[in-house]
């Protein structure tokens, strides 16, 4: 039986409400590893499992110094206790985040797979039981192995480039857009892929040897009609940051003013990345936008350019180097 390590991060799958149906107010954090055994004993059936309290918070409090401690429990599951797989259960909001960064950092051709809920634990019908028994069927499964960082919910298996959240509330939530799944979990209790994640991820990834006691601050700006560009110059003349990614009109685009500050942050040293506010589509070089390089985001969502950009920035890349970097992962 194979030894999956389950690191606990809170979110709405460690929820309580008031009662249950209660589906919005609820407190996270409340249940851990026990009650999870206690209500799900199937588990038992998968593995033998080893559960780590690591933070029990909502995911809109988890930060990019979070993910670089979590990375090293990661690797001391991997490397050091030799656990087949891990778990990490996490809030759903910024799932997608965690999972990308990652996917980029963890040097292992190990199931690496995070799950949440939209419901919580108390809640009726909720929806974290069968998700957390299908995420470690999926890191328990031969298949799973060298597909990178997988997220899990309602019976779906996303590569964690391109998962995102795309409901508040329903339990279909997580898309991975025109890409689409990489497979599911049947009612057969079977698990079932259909495609491999083919840009560079984990073992294949240059950022994975890479250590980390921080990492750049990048922002993302969201561009509209009328966009005034202020914001973009703040974040230039701060000396906070070293990157802005623009989640852009259409291919990308930004409003004539906008686009004027970026030309100036660039010549303050900031690193630019385009990408689209869209939800699907890459976002290409067009001549308007390389002279002073401003980097193409590819088909990357805004928040997962963001992260792509960070490690970047932090090995020191050039433009050069960078928009090679985002034409591979």
């Amino acid at each position: 039986m194979k030894r999956i390590a389950i690191i606990e991060m809170g979110g709405t799958i460690s929820a309580q409400g008031k009662d249950r149906l209660d589906l919005k107010d609820y407190q996270s954090g409340i249940y851990t590893g026990q009650d999870y055994l206690s209500t799900v004993p199937e588990l038992g059936n998968l593995a033998q499992i080893h559960f780590e309290a690591f933070a029990n918070v909502s995911s809109t409090a988890v930060d990019s110094s979070m993910w670089i401690k979590l990375r090293k429990r990661i690797l001391h599951y991997i490397n050091k206790e030799n656990f087949d797989g891990i778990v990490i259960t996490h809030g759903t909001n910024t799932i997608e985040e965690t999972a990308f960064f990652l996917h980029l950092t963890v040097p292992t051709a190990k199931p690496i797979v995070l799950v949440g809920s939209q419901r919580p634990f108390s809640a009726l019908s909720s929806d974290a039981h069968l998700n957390l028994y299908n995420a470690v069927k999926v890191a328990t499964n031969e298949n799973s192995y060298k597909k990178g960082v997988l997220v899990v919910l309602n019976d779906e298996i996303n590569c964690a480039r391109e998962a995102t959240k795309t409901n508040t509330y329903r339990l279909e939530a997580f898309q991975s857009g025109a890409s689409g799944y990489l497979g599911y979990i049947d009612p057969d209790r079977s698990v079932q892929y259909y495609r491999s994640p083919q840009r560079r991820h984990t073992i294949n990834s240059e950022f994975s040897t890479m250590s980390f006691a921080s990492l750049p601050n990048v922002e993302i700006i969201y561009s509209y009609a009328g966009a005034t560009g202020h914001l973009i110059n703040y974040i230039a003349q701060s000396g906070k940051f070293k990157g802005i990614v623009t989640a852009g009109t259409g291919a990308g685009l930004v409003s004539p003013l906008e686009k004027e500050a970026l030309l100036n942050a660039v010549s303050e040293g900031i690193t630019i990345v385009r990408s689209s506010r869209t939800g699907n589509g890459r976002v290409v070089n067009i001549d308007s936008y390389t002279n002073p390089p401003i980097i193409s985001g590819d088909n990357l969502l805004p928040q997962k350019a963001r992260i792509l950009l960070m490690l970047a920035l932090h090995a020191a890349y050039t433009p050069a180097k960078i928009q090679r970097v985002f034409n591979e992962y």
